[in-house]
This record gives structure tokens, sequence and C-alpha cells, in this order.
């Protein structure tokens, strides 16, 4: 079964307050974990523009990568990864990092979680069916409603090839989350239109492969847009994975 209400809990690290769920098995897949902070000892001036450390240039760690740096040198910034209760200290180039992920969290994942009608074809199945695809509130699944419901969990899922209205790529030809990072396939704005997608995962409590095929339904334009915050949806999944 599929965990509907999960518990938080407030907790207080040296990053600030955060809320996270009691049990860390719970984590949202686009969780990042706090980085270890570089020792006061070993960064005795800030490591952007190199003024020292006095009584009045003071010392802030970013929350996001654990460098020091000094207060002309960072920013409070929301971290919604980190499950920061409130904006928190961030160098430049991490503060550029969130305020784009703060896109995805303000828009696309309300998008993945609206939904998007599809044509979804199990495996080699010669037979389709028009479900409604969308993200779970906890962001750990998709949910696949028609006449019949399954779930897949995005931990499980192994690569994705997006499909576009211009071409339709051979079976082999998968892209994962590595490729994805530098997919022209989906882009806002962009020549191609997403028209559907190939997912490869492993079900819950199985470790043998299975496939799924969607492809736009009547909505062409929600489903592409559904589409496109999916595409953004990897890379955040990839980096979580690769860190």
């Amino acid at each position: 079964m599929t965990p509907v209400n999960i518990l938080h809990k407030l907790v207080r690290s040296p990053g600030g307050l955060r809320m996270v769920p009691e049990n860390g098995a719970f984590n949202s897949p686009f969780y990042l974990d706090e980085p270890q902070w570089v020792p006061d000892k070993e960064c005795p001036s800030c490591m952007q523009c190199d003024k020292k450390y006095d009584f009045l240039t003071r010392k802030h760690h970013c929350r996001r990568c654990g460098r020091c740096f000094c207060d002309k040198c960072c920013s409070k910034v929301a971290l919604p990864r980190m499950c920061f209760v409130d904006p928190v200290r961030q160098c430049g180039e991490c503060s550029l990092v969130s305020q784009k992920e703060m896109e995805f969290y303000d828009k696309q994942l309300k998008v993945l979680m609206g939904g998007g009608s599809f044509i979804v074809t199990l495996g080699t199945s010669k037979t389709s069916e028009t479900m409604m695809c969308r993200l779970s509130n906890n962001h750990r699944y998709l949910f696949f409603d028609g006449e019949s419901h399954f779930e897949v969990e995005l931990s499980r899922i192994s690569s994705m090839q997006v499909l576009t209205e211009e071409s339709t790529p051979e079976e082999n030809d998968i892209h994962t989350y590595t490729s994805l990072l530098d997919s022209q396939y989906i882009s806002e704005g962009g020549n191609s239109r997403a028209s559907g997608m190939l997912l490869h995962y492993k079900p819950t409590g199985s470790q043998d492969p299975q496939q799924s095929r969607m492809e736009a339904a009547d909505d062409k334009k929600a489903a592409s847009s559904w589409l496109a915050a999916m595409h953004k949806a990897a890379k955040l999944l990839y980096e979580a994975r690769d860190r």
C-alpha cells in the first residue's frame, strides 16, 4: 500500500529549522541531504572574495554546499529540497541554483500533481487504456488511474525515453537521467513538443523490469506541459541520486 498520510516533525539542524518526515524512508525523491560544513579552522577568509574574517566580518556557511562566505557573498534564499522552513544562507552560485529550482516547486510540481491524460500501454501488450497520470502528494509515486489503476515509484524508475511529435525513437534509444540533463527534446518554447514517454522501472516488490508507454490523449497541450514538467523532475531526481 502507498503511504497516504506521512507524519512530519520539526527539527533544528546547524543550518536552521527543518520540517522532515518522521521516517526518513519517506523523504521526497527530490530531497537533498545537508552537506558537511567546512570546519571553521580551514576557512580563515571568505571562499569567494578572500576577505579575512574578523570581529566585523562574520563567517557564514552556505547551507547548500557547506563552504564559508562573508556576509556580502551570501544571501538568504529558500531551499525546499532540504526542507528548511525559512530562507537560509547560501552563496551566490548556490542561490542561483535554488532560485531556479523554486520555479519547479512553484509551477512544475503543481502541474505534475494536477495530472495529464495519456494513452497507456503496459509492456508488450497490444491493448491500451486512457489514464490520468499524476504525481502523488508526497512526490514518491506516479499514479495511473483509468478503468484500472497502478503505481510507479519514482525511485524505481531506471530510465525514461522522451517521444516528440517530430520523431519516435527506436526501442533501444533510451534517454537515461544522465542524458536527460542535456536533452533538447523538451524545452519551454522549443521547436519540439513532447508527445509521449517510455518509462522503464521495477514495480514495487519485484525485480523484474517493466515498461509503460505513454502517449498524449485528447488534450495534447496539457499532456505536453505535464511531460515538460516531468523532464525537469528527472533532472532533480538524477541530481539527488548522484549526490
